[in-house]
């Protein structure tokens, strides 16, 4: 049996995901068509200022993760990123620039100029 932690009604999630990015992951899971997926979100090391981000839709929820849910959608972060991504929020943006997940973390104290990689 798996301990999943759930931020409590009222308290504020460590990472927040935008009703966009809701919208669009919602998508995604629908495309695929397993309801059990959940935006996964962690830090790797790699990239040219040191550590990139990691999103992936996946099944598993370990433990020790953290899960909150907005409209509907799960989104998880491993222990070990979460320091490194409190207070950050996920958003998803589709213009002129292109289409894609956005991750304004409050963290960040030095990004690359394609913005894939921070310290």
């Amino acid at each position: 049996m798996q301990t999943i932690s759930i931020t409590p009604r009222g308290a504020q999630p460590k990472v927040t995901l935008t009703a966009a990015a809701a919208v669009k992951v919602s998508e995604l899971i629908a495309k695929e068509g397993d309801e059990s997926l959940a935006l996964r979100l962690g830090v790797r090391p790699g990239g040219c200022s040191g550590f990139s981000y990691q999103l992936e839709l996946d099944t598993t929820v370990d433990a020790s993760d953290i899960v909150n849910e907005f409209d509907g959608v799960r989104l998880v972060v491993d222990a070990e990123s979460i320091e490194m991504v409190r207070g950050a929020e996920i958003d998803y943006r589709d213009g002129l620039q292109g289409a894609g997940f956005h991750i304004n973390n409050p963290n960040v104290t030095r990004s690359c100029g394609c913005g894939n990689s921070f310290s």
